[in-house]
């Protein structure tokens, strides 16, 4: 099994559709400490882009995704 991050903060997005997954997840980096971990969990499958997309054009790092039932997680610093 895969050692994943430990996270400062969550943020559920679950049954949220694209782009509010992001834009939440956004919104509350914004609020967290610089080098915070933020774990977000969500269902929308095209988040899987968008949060790739992001971490690298808004200088985040996306430590760590993972799948499991239909839930896309992602941690982000």
């Amino acid at each position: 099994m895969t050692d994943v991050p430990a996270f400062d903060a969550e943020l559920d997005a679950c049954g949220l559709n694209c782009p509010l997954p992001l834009l939440k997840a956004k919104l509350e980096l914004n609020r967290l400490a610089s080098g915070a971990v933020l774990k977000v969990s969500a269902t929308d499958a095209g988040s899987q882009r968008d949060f790739r997309a992001f971490a690298s054009l808004a200088g985040h790092a996306l430590l760590h995704e993972e799948v499991e039932a239909g839930i896309y997680r992602y941690w982000l610093r």
